[in-house]
């Protein structure tokens, strides 16, 4: 759903792609580090398509406060669909035309309240926190640095670091 931004998100290592169930023993499927390269994330493009237009809002925020909120052992599951919610609200971030991102949902997206980025922040936060099941799961993978810059550079399109001003008003 990012056009010229998803060149940043869209790291695309071939080291990075992870065997179908590899991650977690058999319990889930992730082939690579994109936010919709796995089964959870990739319901969840479902479960938004079956959605109602009016409802879609409403359950990206639920995913995305789910996570943030979770002071608890945070599991794989809740944060693949945090990830790919937080993939969401960037990708209206750029202001850019969407683009097509494989898995993720097929139907539009409405037009997403700008309160969601500091909740989406916070969510991805969350995943690269201790005591999140998927930053365990990544970690000491070949593809696991990859997938941590995946999330840092969403993290950066929903909360840019302030641009330098010119000239400072005031010698310090």
């Amino acid at each position: 759903m990012i056009a010229a931004a998803q060149a940043d998100v869209s790291v695309s290592v071939a080291s990075a792609k992870i065997p179908v169930n590899q991650l977690s023993g058999g319990a889930m499927g992730t082939w690579d580090i994109q936010p919709f390269d796995n089964d959870t994330a990739a319901d969840f493009a479902n479960d938004l398509d079956d959605a109602d237009m009016l409802e879609r809002e409403a359950l990206i925020r639920r995913v995305l406060g789910r996570a943030a909120d979770n002071k608890d052992y945070l599991e794989a599951p809740e944060a693949e669909e945090a990830v790919a919610a937080a993939a969401l609200v960037a990708a209206q971030c750029s202001g850019t035309e969407p683009a097509n991102i494989p898995y993720g949902p097929e139907e539009p997206i409405p037009p997403l309240p700008a309160d969601l980025r500091s909740l989406a922040v916070e969510a991805l936060d969350r995943v690269i926190a201790d005591e999140s099941e998927l930053s365990e799961l990544w970690e000491g993978f070949e593809g696991g640095r990859a997938w941590e810059r995946s999330i840092g550079q969403l993290r950066q399109l929903l909360d840019p670091a302030p641009q330098a001003q010119g000239d400072a008003l005031f010698a310090i």
